[in-house]
């Protein structure tokens, strides 16, 4: 079932984008008097499928995108029989090329009016919630796995990021912090300012959304919440509300201290120091060997909460827009250098994860948003066969009056046809591999 969900996000989440981009080329085709002869959402073989006027719509039964063939126009589908004749005012070729950038633009243009509204919408509805750089100063940071790499301690305040101030923790973890060359932490750590650096190719340490788990985190007061019936605790008078203060003398101020005390206590008897109200009470109870003693807690740190209006909401939302293209396009600047590693490219599986195996429709539209930005971005790279090639070819007719032969855009086409196949079966090959690997 986790499965079934997972991948009937994927499929929701990509017909949307590629009905919509391929909406896209169609409108402005026709808008310029180009005959649509066929609309796809998948590719062949066809499902189902109808004729309308001059096109046909159809449903693909591969779900990994999409085509629109317009009547003289060399394509995925290779069908350049009609470029023998003499050029028909409805063809694609017989137009002029500033009509047949506008319709190869047309695609890209929706995607990122698409990712645009959903990321608007997104911040309209949800705001921001997020722990602040004071809150970060006030209580320091817990150091995970993947922070320590790199020199990062319990209870670090972290000051700025390159030398300059944030705002959120989640500015600690983001691509513009871990893309930065050169970049490092300024931490306050026992009265001492110390500098962390960030080393080359630091990002590669979180291929997943469950390596940013493994970085850093807040530190946050607590008291109990919930006593499990079945653990140690129930052994001991724990109520909600209590503060352990103490494990073995051991002073508790905050939640990772008490994982701390307890993980060094394993498999043993402690004494807590509770606070109720005004008065002390002590207990003794034995540890897990897992380092628990099964109660859960309140976090009493408090995150910030920001909201806005809707006007408010489109600048901030455009911003969010076009910062997921800006970073895609440093990330494969860093892949051509080597600093990123090409195996953090994922395909339709590693998608389907990240969507995650409960329907979330925050999460959800947050990630197709994501998604309809990336796929603007990636088709307006020059690649024969995308969108960005055909720009290309066409900025090229426009700027030096000679438009490319036929021959040269079939074999154009072929090459990158063959380029994109060969990248398909990489990033599948790819997701694949981290599913067994479990990275």
């Amino acid at each position: 079932m986790d499965t079934l969900v997972m991948v009937g996000q994927l499929l929701l989440g990509l017909s949307i984008l590629v009905g919509l981009h391929e909406l896209g080329h169609m409108l402005t085709a026709k808008m310029f008097g180009m005959r649509v002869e066929k609309f796809s959402i998948g590719f062949p073989p066809k499902i189902i499928g109808f004729k309308w006027g001059e096109t046909e719509y159809s449903i693909g039964a591969i779900p990994l995108g999409g085509f629109v063939k317009i009547s003289g126009m060399v394509d995925e589908s290779m069908d350049t029989e009609q470029l023998s004749a003499e050029p028909q005012p409805w063809e694609f070729r017989a137009k002029p090329a500033w009509q047949r950038l506008i319709v190869m633009l047309g695609g890209v243009v929706v995607n990122v009016i698409t990712g645009i509204i959903i990321f608007v919408f997104l911040v309209y509805e949800r705001g921001e919630t997020f722990y602040s750089r004071d809150q970060v100063i006030e209580h320091g940071i817990v150091a995970h796995e993947i922070g320590e790499q790199i020199g990062f301690q319990d209870g670090d305040k972290v000051l700025d990021i390159n030398g300059t101030t944030y705002e959120s923790l989640n500015d600690l973890s983001s691509g513009d912090a871990l893309l930065s060359g050169g970049g490092y932490y300024t931490v306050e750590r026992d009265g001492e300012k110390i500098k962390i650096d960030i080393p080359k190719g630091f990002i590669n340490s979180f291929s997943n959304e469950e390596s940013m788990s493994k970085f850093i985190d807040i530190r946050y007061p607590f008291d109990v919440f919930q006593v499990d019936p079945e653990g140690p605790a129930a052994g001991i008078d724990l109520q909600e509300g209590d503060k352990i203060v103490e494990v073995n003398g051991q002073k508790i101020n905050y939640f990772n201290d008490l994982q701390d005390a307890l993980a060094s206590y394993s498999d043993q008897e402690v004494a807590l120091a509770v606070q109720r109200g005004g008065e002390t009470l002590t207990h003794t109870v034995k540890v897990r060997e897992d380092g628990t003693i099964g109660i859960a807690v309140t976090p009493l740190l408090e995150p910030v909460r920001r909201q806005y209006t809707f006007l408010e909401s489109i600048p901030q939302g455009t911003e969010r827009a076009f910062s997921v293209v800006i970073l895609n396009a440093r990330a494969m600047g860093k892949m051509f250098t080597g600093e990123v590693s090409v195996n953090n490219m994922t395909g339709p599986i590693g998608m389907a994860k990240i969507y995650g195996n409960t329907w979330d429709w925050v999460k959800f539209w947050s990630m197709t948003g994501l998604i309809s930005m990336v796929l603007a971005f990636m088709n307006l790279l020059p690649i024969p066969a995308l969108d960005g090639g055909h720009v290309t070819f066409l900025l090229y007719e426009m700027i030096s009056g000679r438009a490319p032969s036929d021959r040269f855009l079939e074999n154009a086409q072929k090459v990158g046809m063959v380029l994109l196949l060969a990248l398909m079966v990489f990033v599948i090959g790819n997701d694949i591999l981290k599913l067994f690997t479990g990275n």
